[in-house]
């Protein structure tokens, strides 16, 4: 079996070393580090921690579990299986220790989870205490509990949720919500077991359950050694959907398809698996296709087995000792602790990690383009490799048929176009004054996902046809595929794509393909779009009355037509225009003339020059512009470039 290169999983760069001679606590992303039971010292370091935090307490006895409310204001220890001492950490507030009790009689502390920064949850073997701490009157008040028989417990505080292992077998999971000072009791769930168990004692191990946010749902992921079909040999990891409200359903399966000591993360919604025996990961995604049972889906892994990216442990020590290499960190090692949703921890070495996903190497192993659109799409950093790979797919030697190019487009513009009717929406809701009684609603937010128009003229088509590697036939085809899916998806075409179109097809002189691309509306009418085919009248003569048709069916303002035509240094093709309509005889000659002087072009300027003196003899029987026209500094141009004779003389009859 492949373990190495290219990897796909890699240890985060803050991974952290801390000291394994002393005791030591992990709450959620937090390593405690106590010494001496916390008398010579307590240090406290968290993967999103620039500096760590340092403390001394009073040495009351072996520290089972020590945890920081949320914001590090309030410090909880727990000692003994009958009670939690607290300490403040709020500034001007006495360092004194408070204590609470447990209310259940004979009743044992398994463990606290902080469910806020005010509120936490003992669970005992007996069932839940939920308390409010009050730091100022440094004392608890109990604001819920609940009786129930508890094997062991998990917390994800991502979704503030307990889960209780109940009954005998340990099968029966009874999940609890905490917000605001509220508790609720969801439905509870049995986890099937692969077989009837023989005895009556604990069968479902915490070991073996994880608890995570995927996609935004909270899963129960159960890894079940073997399955409970005859015919499939090898553990399965069973995904139990658990809502808000409602029961919790079996909808998942990923099949690991061998055996042995597994460990669970979860990254960037991927389910990973880590396999100790062959020291290789197995990655799954529960968004992709799977085999549909009608009730469940299975999943095979998406990527091949491969070994997480080798991580180099630096030597500590003085600088003539840190010379030394690093050193290599043993990998899948059986001192490995795996913590939700991402974190490993190598006990044997001192090392607390956070795993992470390298898309890099997906693209290569990942061959169906459709499918790894499908994945890339999912993750968060996602944004260049995808544009890195429609660029690939584009230039030899890896270039794509048609198809699986225009089925890439269509998932992007899938993508593209839910997240401009969620933007449309949120934008009609808060124009219409909706949004003051819904103050839950949120702008949505832009994920890497959304690659747009200008994304892709950018990175992709722009380079794609300056680099004129492939046939012109196949470019153009690119760009009209790329243009087809947009309007598919009713997404509106952006000029410079329709620009990017017309130069390439000039580049090739296919002005016949031009010509039915605009007599059809392939291209779409706009006045950037009409401007560039004036410009191309010179090679193209047709040009000029095809953007003049342009402009009339966008409704544009004579006027207006005029303005965008000089402001081209079109003069000749506006006065053409202008005389088409019959409005030659009205316009300012001056605004005319600027055109043509800064045009730069002498003969330009005396072809409008000669234009407007024609018109001054025929409206008014003499040639010379009168004072209202402001045409004197053109007047004075003009001599100086061609003459005084030059001067058209008053006609007389």
């Amino acid at each position: 079996m492949q373990k190495s290169g290219p990897f796909h999983l890699k240890y985060i760069e803050c991974g952290y070393k801390y000291l394994c001679k002393y005791t030591w606590v992990l709450d959620e992303k937090q390593v405690f580090a106590v010494r001496s039971g916390g008398a010579t010292g307590v240090v406290v370091k968290g993967l999103e921690d620039r500096n760590p935090i340092s403390f001394r307490m009073e040495d009351k006895g072996e520290v089972k579990c020590i945890k920081f409310s949320l914001g590090n204001k309030i410090l909880a220890v727990q000692r003994t299986l009958k009670s939690v001492d607290f300490l403040n950490f709020i500034p001007d507030s006495p360092q004194l220790e408070y204590t609470q009790e447990c209310k259940t009689k004979n009743a044992n502390i398994l463990g606290f989870c902080w469910t806020s920064s005010t509120e936490i949850v003992f669970i005992t073997d007996q069932g839940i205490e939920f308390y409010q701490v009050l730091p100022e009157k440094r004392s608890l008040k109990l604001l819920k509990n609940q009786s129930i028989n508890v094997n062991w417990y998990m917390y994800c505080p991502e979704s503030s949720v307990i889960l209780l292992s109940t009954t005998v077998l340990g099968n029966v999971l009874q999940p609890f919500y905490f917000k605001s000072g509220t508790m609720a009791k969801l439905s509870k769930f049995e986890i099937e077991l692969p077989a009837a168990p023989k005895s009556s004692k604990l069968s479902l191990s915490e070991r073996d359950i994880a608890m995570a946010t995927i996609y935004g749902q909270l899963y129960v992921l159960y890894l079940r050694h073997h399955s409970r079909t005859s015919n499939s040999t090898g553990a399965e990891v069973v995904l139990y959907h658990l809502p808000r409200e409602g029961s919790c359903k079996k909808t998942h399966i990923l099949k690991l398809n061998r055996t042995g000591k597994f460990a669970l993360n979860v990254v960037d919604n991927l389910v990973v698996v880590h396999h100790q025996d062959t020291e290789t990961s197995v990655i799954f995604d529960i968004k992709l296709r799977g085999e549909f049972d009608g009730s469940t889906t299975i999943h095979q892994f998406v990527l091949p087995p491969r070994s997480i990216q080798p991580y180099q442990i630096p030597v500590a020590g003085p600088a003539s000792v840190t010379s030394q290499a690093p050193v290599p960190c043993k990998l899948y090692s059986s001192s490995w602790i795996v913590f939700q949703p991402d974190i490993i921890i190598s006990a044997s070495e001192g090392y607390l990690w956070s795993l992470q996903v390298k898309l890099e190497p997906v693209v290569d192993l990942l061959l169906d383009k459709g499918k790894l659109m499908d994945f890339l799409l999912q993750r968060k950093e996602c944004k260049m490799v995808i544009l890195s790979v429609c660029s690939q797919m584009l230039s030899e030697p890896e270039r794509g048929s048609l198809s699986v190019i225009a089925t890439v487009f269509d998932k992007l513009n899938h993508e593209y176009k839910k997240y401009l009717e969620a933007e449309q929406s949120y934008t009609m809701v808060v124009e219409t004054g909706l949004s003051r009684s819904n103050p839950l609603l949120k702008r949505p937010v832009r994920t890497q996902a959304v690659i747009d128009q200008s994304d892709m003229y950018t990175h992709v088509l722009s380079v794609f046809t300056e680099k004129k590697e492939a046939p012109h036939k196949f470019t153009i085809a690119v760009l009209m595929e790329y243009i087809r899916s947009l309007n598919q998806f009713q997404i509106a075409v952006q000029h410079y794509l329709y620009e990017l179109v017309i130069k390439t097809l000039v580049q090739h002189n296919l002005f016949y393909m031009l010509h039915q691309f605009l007599q059809y509306h392939v291209l779409s009418d706009s006045k950037p779009l009409a401007c560039l085919l004036l410009s191309l009248e010179s090679i193209y003569p047709p040009a000029h009355q095809l953007s003049l048709d342009m402009l009339k069916r966008l409704s544009t303002a004579n006027d207006e037509i005029v303005e965008v035509l000089l402001s081209k240094h079109q003069v000749l093709a506006a006065l053409r225009f202008i005389r088409g309509i019959g409005g030659h005889d009205s316009i300012s000659a001056r605004k005319f003339l600027d055109a043509a002087k800064q045009a730069e072009d002498d003969m330009l300027f005396y072809t409008i020059f000669r234009f407007f003196e024609q018109r001054n003899q025929r409206l008014r029987g003499n040639p010379s512009f009168t004072p209202g026209e402001h045409c004197e500094e053109h007047v004075t141009f003009f001599k100086q470039v061609f003459g005084e004779q030059a001067l058209m003389k008053p006609t007389t009859f």
